[in-house]
């Protein structure tokens, strides 16, 4: 019996023994591979560092491809981004990335071989056009983005196949670079060409970014953009596209600065900030308060159905009675619909928390009748905080988010809320000038104010870094 009893207290402890030699082994092997995953991880920051150090450099040789990341729906390399941790994608994201993987901006620096271009004395287009593209996709390629040349080398190659290459790569962007001629020396700047028939309908947006941010980059002149359905560049490709005549060989003072690595790289940067902005633009929610009007949300309705955006209407319940078709065309058409009021009468309305909410339902109801909008936003007379109002709006607030409604201020504004109508220029100044810095602005306007209506256009085409978007639950609201 003893015996027995020390043979299994044996083979006990032996197990307990080996139990515990694995668990250290474990212990071992863990902590080595956590070290190994922390080197591995050093070595790939500082092999980053390096690229990255690397290409800052202003040189005119081209590089090789950096693998960055960009968010969820931009990933450029998949691999890279699950290896290292550093994004969590879904399967739907992961294919996303994998197809957009494959899409590249070509960048074609115009001319090369026989072709030279504008040549004057030893300096040549072709050359010039070659050393700002490379830069151009250096800086592209920092930023993530999957870039090619039209050309590498100083080869002739037909406009008609650069063009038939980016199609064939089923590219995102075409750029064409190129430098200018004219027999008045004078004549300097820079001008960009599109074709404003083209299949995206997008491609003035990518004209007016570049040129905006190449001006910007180099303080040169900024000369008109020109719309031209018969250049091949332009008009064949299936992809946005637009060619930027960087500045006038033929001008003295122009020919030495593009002569300059430091100018062309300048003109690099802005080429690269016009393009990043296009892909990734900031974001505005044009909103119109007091409508309908009789005439002016006409206009602006049919300038927003021509530039194909669709806005947010804060309407007022006494004229949607008095204008119920134009409130159901904001509807037809698309546009969000959220209450302002019923009687714009500040008094009235902000006697007391039940004046308000009288008011509001009042103007709901209108709205629901006429347009079969059940409305989720609103927007306070004046704003949320106003003189009028002081007493009472937080109780008002508390109230209506209670009933599930949500409430948007604004952050930018045309400033035409005023007894004097401003001019377009104003306006639009007051516009550009509020929104500055910002990536997601609630615009103030108004539908029943005729230079607005006039204005509102040429204001669409003043802000093309914008992606202008109708609020939804999905946008944070400004609140004062």
């Amino acid at each position: 019996m003893y015996g027995r009893s020390r043979s299994l207290y044996r083979k006990q402890r032996r197990k307990e023994e080996i139990r515990g030699y694995l668990g250290r082994m474990m212990w071992v092997v863990t902590i080595l591979c956590i070290i190994t995953v922390a080197v591995a991880m050093a070595v790939q920051t500082a092999k980053a560092s390096k690229v990255i150090a690397a290409e800052a450099v202003v040189t005119d040789a081209m590089t090789t491809d950096v693998p960055i990341l960009l968010d969820e729906n931009n990933v450029t390399d998949v691999a890279q981004a699950v290896i290292s941790g550093q994004l969590m994608i879904t399967d739907k994201a992961r294919e996303r990335a994998r197809i957009e993987a494959e899409r590249v901006i070509i960048i074609d620096p115009g001319h090369g071989g026989m072709d030279g271009g504008c040549v004057f004395g030893d300096i040549a287009e072709k050359d010039i056009n070659r050393k700002i593209a490379y830069r151009v996709m250096q800086k592209l390629r920092i930023m993530g983005y999957r870039v090619e040349l039209a050309r590498t080398g100083d080869d002739y190659i037909d406009k008609t196949e650069r063009v038939d290459m980016a199609n064939g790569r089923n590219a995102r962007l075409y750029v064409s670079i190129h430098q200018n001629s004219c027999e008045d020396k004078s004549v300097a700047g820079i001008e960009t060409w599109y074709d404003e028939n083209d299949e995206t309908s997008d491609s003035r947006r990518l004209a007016m970014l570049i040129q905006q941010e190449t001006v910007k980059a180099t303080g040169a002149q900024g000369r008109e953009l020109v719309s031209d359905p018969e250049m091949c560049v332009t008009s064949k490709s299936a992809m946005p596209a637009c060619l930027i005549e960087t500045g006038f060989l033929s001008n003295k003072t122009e020919r030495e600065k593009l002569a300059s690595a430091e100018y062309r790289d300048q003109i690099a940067e802005g080429i690269a900030n016009g393009i990043d902005l296009y892909l990734n633009p900031k974001t505005m929610y044009l909103t119109f308060d007091d409508g309908p009007s009789e005439e002016y949300t006409d206009m602006v309705l049919d300038v927003l159905k021509e530039k194909n955006i669709k806005a947010t209407f804060f309407l007022i319940g006494e004229y949607v009675r008095k204008y119920p078709e134009t409130a159901k065309r904001i509807a037809e058409e698309g546009h969000t619909i959220g209450i302002h009021c019923d009687v714009h009468d500040y008094q009235k309305i902000y006697a007391s928390v039940d004046s308000y909410l009288e008011d509001f339902e009042n103007a709901y109801d209108t709205v629901y009748e006429i347009t079969g909008v059940e409305a989720e936003f609103f927007r306070f007379p004046g704003g949320s905080v106003n003189a009028y109002n002081k007493a009472v709006y937080q109780d008002i607030i508390e109230e209506m988010e209670t009933r599930g409604f949500v409430y948007y201020d604004w952050n930018a504004s045309l400033g035409d809320a005023g007894k004097n109508s401003l001019t377009s220029e104003e306006l639009i100044g007051n516009a550009v000038a509020t929104a500055r810095g910002r990536r997601e602005v609630v615009m103030l306007a108004h539908d029943r104010v005729d230079n607005t209506a006039y204005a509102l256009e040429k204001l669409i085409d003043s802000l093309p870094e914008y992606r202008m978007e109708p609020l939804t639950t999905k946008a944070a609201p400004v609140q004062f």
